[in-house]
């Protein structure tokens, strides 16, 4: 007979993926965070939320997880593949780019960051060496939170998204000399402390440089024996032992496991089979982060909250306004722009994953008392927790006080000869497009754009393009609108595309316009502002469809051009008469009674 089962042993992960296949697609679907679900389910079905009744109510424990070390275990990997994964997306070459704010401001958010959290940690009463531990531990953000919201936003690449990751880089650094600053102060060790940390330092590059000699040698061919079309089985068997073996390597050397992962990382973006690894690793990535921010939820203390509310919120407020003053200031100091230093400090100032280790080490070294520790628990979590809103309060403030930074080439301003051009407001995709074919018939004309990086561009290309709004009546007279042959406008936003008609029209009512539109509703729109011609993109695109099937069966070529463009002018035609109609409709609405 077999023996019997022991469900306890599955219940757990079960519930982290009902979590996973429930929650988080309906989070989804209210337009909330996937973070905030797992944060939520681990707050509410951890053993501080729901499974603190388990005793009461025994029907609880088969709907709350009760294996926290298996779980903070497993949430581990999350991090270990999230790391990967970054590794893969940057290179050695990208890497030493970022080495001014890697170690730069990376090096300086941490120390200073440190000495004023450990300055008021003393100032409550903590003792210097346990204040300076924690103060450091504070310090640290969370990788795993900051790099998962850049990524769902596709901004890993923007400016914040570097700036942020130099930083976070530096932080995974730090946890070696941190790791060992809790084993000196929990030994009360004699001598020169900086001497340790330097050998430490010393210990942790010398493994870096192994995983990153042993990777080089090993990897690559080791993905061209696996790589085969009959057995994909074998490649993400060796992506997965990759990723973990590298990290469980760098644990061995004393350094964090998503750290090695990260170096694999590296020396696998240089190879051909990156983009393969990417593809295979993602899903495993995804769920495993899952896990990660549902122990997270775990960790957050409501009884504490409910004990201690004002000291609590009281704390991760004076944590965040610490950081994010520290972070803007060094991000200023390294000349990063305005908006990227207010998002990138804001995105920095919550606590991280590694302080719940570094707390647990110095409870269990008799450091620390236990009501301390759930107090600072409790106040890194909630920060972690509010992480999601944090950065869309950051960015909302960084495009309110971004100070637009006008490149050189930018600022040439239009020609004031009198030459018979058309303008062509944005110089977008479609805008290019329309120029190169105004270049290809030597049609004078002249392009204006806002955003002023794609202008500084273009006229380093020698394209004849200016920044400026051309809804401002000004800067279109400054174009040339009194002597204009047309006013091409190209872009995508339906509010500005009719101020720019109806700025075109108040300077020159006789000038022809001819305007994108997004469909025949926009377009019938546009007609009755007055532009000789708009063309809905929804219209455009059936006419091309149409033409490419129709010449594919074999219909004359001839034929059918003729007959999208007769189609085109019906279309037209019923646009411009609806447009009309509605003009006599409101002027009738609107004509007083006799």
């Amino acid at each position: 007979m077999a023996a019997a089962l022991d469900l306890s042993a599955y219940k757990d992960g079960l519930i982290v993926l009902g979590t996973a296949a429930v929650i988080v697609p309906l989070v989804n679907r209210l337009k909330f965070s996937p973070i905030l679900g797992f944060l939520a389910a681990g707050l509410m079905l951890g053993p501080k939320g729901l499974g603190a009744f388990a005793q009461d109510f025994p029907f609880l424990d088969f709907v709350t997880v009760t294996g926290e070390k298996q779980i903070a275990a497993i949430a581990e990997l999350g991090i270990v593949f999230l790391l990967f994964l970054i590794g893969l997306e940057l290179s050695p070459q990208r890497l030493f780019k970022m080495k001014r704010l890697v170690f730069g401001f990376g090096g300086l958010q941490i120390v200073l960051s440190t000495f004023a959290l450990a300055a008021g940690l003393t100032m409550l009463g903590f003792r210097p060496g346990t204040a300076a531990v924690i103060g450091a531990s504070l310090s640290l953000s969370s990788t795993a939170i900051v790099v998962e919201i850049l990524a769902r936003s596709g901004r890993l690449a923007t400016n914040t998204g570097r700036t942020s990751f130099a930083v976070l880089i530096a932080q995974d650094i730090a946890v070696v000399p941190l790791l060992f600053l809790v084993g000196v102060v929990g030994a009360g060790q004699e001598g020169p402390i900086w001497l340790e940390l330097a050998l430490a330092l010393g210990q942790g590059a010398l493994a870096i440089a192994a995983i990153v000699l042993i990777s080089r040698v090993v990897l690559q061919p080791l993905f061209r024996l696996v790589a085969t079309p009959d057995n994909p089985e074998f490649f993400i068997a060796a992506t997965i032992f990759v990723a973990i073996g590298t990290g469980v390597a760098s644990a061995f050397a004393g350094l964090s496991m998503a750290l090695g992962a990260f170096v694999a990382g590296l020396v696998l973006a240089e190879t051909e089979y990156r983009r393969a690894i990417e593809v295979t690793i993602e899903p495993f990535k995804s769920l495993l982060l899952g896990v990660f921010f549902f122990s997270v939820g775990m960790s957050i203390e409501p009884a504490a909250i409910v004990r201690h509310p004002l000291l609590i919120a009281g704390g991760v407020l004076a944590l965040l306004a610490i950081k994010t003053v520290i972070g803007y200031a060094l991000a200023r100091a390294f000349r990063v722009s305005n908006a990227t230093s207010i998002e990138t400090a804001f995105l920095l100032a919550p606590g991280g994953e590694f302080a719940f280790i570094v707390i647990a080490m110095i409870l269990s070294l008799g450091l620390l008392g236990r009501d301390e520790a759930e107090l600072l628990l409790t106040i890194v979590a909630v920060s972690m927790a509010l992480l999601p809103g944090i950065a869309i309060v950051g960015r909302r403030f960084a495009r309110r006080f971004a100070v637009a930074v006008i490149p050189q080439e930018a600022m040439v301003q239009p020609p004031t000869d009198e030459m018979r051009r058309a303008i062509v407001v944005g110089h977008g995709r479609v805008g290019e497009v329309v120029c190169d074919m105004l270049d290809r018939h030597k049609v004078a004309y002249l392009a204006t754009d806002r955003d002023a990086s794609a202008v500084s561009h273009w006229r380093r290309r020698g394209r004849n393009v200016f920044y400026g709004d051309a809804s401002n009546q000004l800067f279109l007279k400054s174009c040339g609108i009194d002597k204009a042959s047309a006013v091409i406008v190209t872009i995508n936003n339906a509010a500005k595309i009719k101020e720019v008609v109806e700025a075109a029209k108040a300077l020159r009512n006789d000038v022809v316009i001819v305007a994108r539109a997004r469909d025949a509703a926009h377009a019938r729109e546009l007609y009755a502002a007055g532009v000789t011609d708009a063309v809905p993109e929804t219209i455009e695109a059936s006419l091309q469809l149409s033409e490419a099937a129709l010449v594919g069966l074999g219909v004359a070529a001839g034929y059918v051009i003729a007959s999208v463009h007769e189609k085109r002018d019906e279309f037209r035609h019923e646009l411009q008469e609806a447009a009309r109609a509605q003009g006599r409709k409101d002027s009738h609405a609107i004509r007083p009674k006799s």
